[in-house]
């Protein structure tokens, strides 16, 4: 088996930490502490396009309102 993150094919969720932080998840691994799902069950193209419309910042959220 390949990498499961780069199955284009797979079915992934959207991840998101109190940092802000975004990330592509498979949906059969468990959800890592301190990490939530933002979309669910979705395929791997639509997760990726969710993060870039949505991350625009990638400074951690606490640096990002530090400056």
């Amino acid at each position: 088996m390949g990498n499961p993150f780069d199955d284009e094919t797979g079915t992934f969720h959207v991840l998101v930490n109190q940092e802000g932080q975004h990330c592509l998840w498979p949906a059969f691994a468990e959800t890592p502490d301190g990490w939530q799902a933002v979309l669910s069950a979705v395929g791997r193209a639509e997760a990726l396009e969710h993060i870039e419309r949505n991350w625009t910042d990638l400074r951690p959220r606490s640096l990002a309102q530090a400056s």
